[in-house]
């Protein structure tokens, strides 16, 4: 009954944030295009011809709403499957290092010891090295492509929600509740993902729409390094493309490319922070 109310006080707090309503708006609306366009329901095909090169933006149809590039093709419909890249890569990614953050987190704040020492040295080792290093080796080690980009995201991630479980579970394991469940005889698979873990969800929750973001740009820094996606408009090689295009003052890709970058990476961290506050059970 208890996390029945705290789930309907964190909607209550929801509904009346606007600034939450309009960032679930916009991550809906990302998720619905990436979805269709994964489905083929819109901008199919993107790597045909609608038009001369380089034509500027016109609003005669949504093809040629961001103009087109030096081959003629819809920089909209680009744009379109970049989001769908995006997202893709964000969800999978995210899911690969939020359940690997937990699980390290976890055992080294609730057991200590030795376990703690190992986990610490551990991630502390990986952190030491510089992340966009990290994730040129790994993409170099397994090549270019949406499964490379999916792994090396994923088990570089996890560090910062590591630190943070184990702080917690530091201080959450030595409280009432814990210890009550244990003098009844709680197992610690119980003490971990019964009593302790739901009562810091609200770290999970945020962390998640963190790494959601750092995915969608560092997909998009590997892309425009050459090491991303290959044969595909993601973000990142729609603006290598128009690194060159800007002396000639074709801009609409450029703009196109960032425009529908900033959108998201906003809706997520508007979205995260409120979810974070609404779902603290600290904040009434």
């Amino acid at each position: 009954m208890k996390s029945r109310s705290l789930l309907g006080d964190a909607w209550t707090r929801l509904k009346r944030d606007r600034f939450a309503i309009f960032a679930f708006t916009v991550v809906f609306a990302y998720t619905f295009i990436a979805l269709s366009a994964k489905l083929g329901w819109i901008a199919t095909p993107w790597d045909q011809s609608v038009g001369a090169a380089y034509a500027p933006p016109s609003f005669h149809s949504l093809q040629t709403v961001f103009g087109t590039d030096i081959f003629g093709r819809s920089v909209f419909y680009k744009v379109i499957h970049g989001t769908r890249i995006a997202m893709s890569v964000g969800l999978v990614s995210a899911l690969i290092s939020v359940p690997i953050g937990i699980f390290f987190g976890a055992i080294a704040g609730y057991f200590g010891g030795r376990t703690d020492d190992l986990v610490v040295w551990f991630y502390t080792t990986l952190s030491s090295i510089p992340n966009i290093m990290l994730l040129i080796a790994i993409t170099f080690v397994l090549g270019k492509g949406m499964a490379a980009i999916y792994f090396a995201l994923g088990i570089t991630a996890w560090v910062g929600l590591a630190r943070v479980i184990r702080g917690e579970f530091i201080k959450h394991k030595t409280r009432d509740y814990v210890v009550a469940a244990t003098s009844l005889g709680a197992s610690h698979f119980s003490r971990i993902f019964k009593h302790i873990l739901p009562n810091v969800s609200h770290f999970v929750i945020i962390n998640f729409s963190i790494q959601f973001v750092s995915a969608i740009k560092s997909e998009v820094i590997l892309s425009f390094l050459g090491l991303g996606v290959q044969g595909q408009p993601s973000w990142g090689v729609m603006i290598d493309d128009a690194k060159l295009e800007l002396s000639r003052g074709v801009w609409w890709q450029l703009a196109g490319a960032t425009t529908a970058m900033f959108a998201i990476v906003l809706a997520l961290n508007l979205l995260g922070d409120s979810l974070r506050d609404a779902l603290d059970p600290k904040i009434k």
